[in-house]
């Protein structure tokens, strides 16, 4: 897999673009709080892919390659044009996405989003502030520092991640200790917002299947053949 810079044109609604060509060998995708729009080049197929709520071990057939593209908190419902309550741990078709041409983006990625996200209008940024207000803070004070209730707090993230705002941070703590690589666990706790080591080993293994000393030594479970 290999991973395109975001041009700043295009940094308001993306946060990372793949390139991927399966090998057969064993993958993990992490879990995730993003919603992520997904190519297959050879079948010309569209999928929309919502956030992913535990890891998925698998081998993905050799002759597949995609296209992914990760779509910053708040900006999917905007491009979808729906909620996306409905769409974590789901892949769900999508015809079109309007302006957006699939061949221009199997061969050049960066020139077909350019081209079908330029006139678009600057979605709103509240969900985006609230996600970057949850890390280290409790729902309660997030809703309190955005100056809304916590029902309403909800029913943004729902409605514009899938997730609840409790379930979106939990998510985003994983992924601080999967990309702090080495290091003491304790440390990595603490800098990842747990209450101590046990806690953090504890959601580790409820989204990643195994403890994080495991994981970062290999022992991880069986891949299954990827279905997507």
């Amino acid at each position: 897999m290999s991973s395109l810079n975001v041009p700043p044109a295009l940094q308001r609604w993306v946060a990372g673009i793949d390139v991927a060509t399966a090998a057969g060998s064993a993958a993990v995708d992490v879990p995730d709080h993003a919603t992520t729009l997904l190519l297959r080049i050879e079948k010309r197929e569209l999928i929309v892919m919502g956030p992913r709520t535990r890891a998925a071990y698998h081998v993905g057939a050799p002759t597949h390659s995609c296209v992914r593209v990760r779509i910053r908190p708040g900006r999917a419902q905007a491009l979808l044009g729906r909620p996306l309550r409905d769409v974590a741990d789901r892949a769900l078709p999508l015809r079109e996405l309007l302006g957006l041409d699939v061949d221009q983006l199997a061969a050049d990625p960066i020139a077909a989003l350019e081209e079908a996200l330029a006139d678009r209008p600057e979605p709103p940024t509240r969900l985006e502030e609230a996600a970057h207000l949850l890390v280290g803070a409790t729902v309660a004070t997030t809703a309190a520092r955005l100056h809304i209730s916590e029902r309403r707090l909800h029913t943004l993230f729902t409605d514009g991640t899938g997730l609840s705002p409790k379930h979106f941070a939990r998510i985003d703590r994983v992924r601080t200790v999967l990309a702090a690589g080495a290091g003491r666990w304790s440390d990595i706790a603490a800098t990842a917002g747990y209450y101590d080591q046990s806690h953090m080993t504890g959601e580790f293994r409820h989204f990643m299947g195994v403890p994080p000393a495991a994981f970062t030594a290999g022992r991880r479970p069986a891949a299954t053949p990827c279905t997507v």
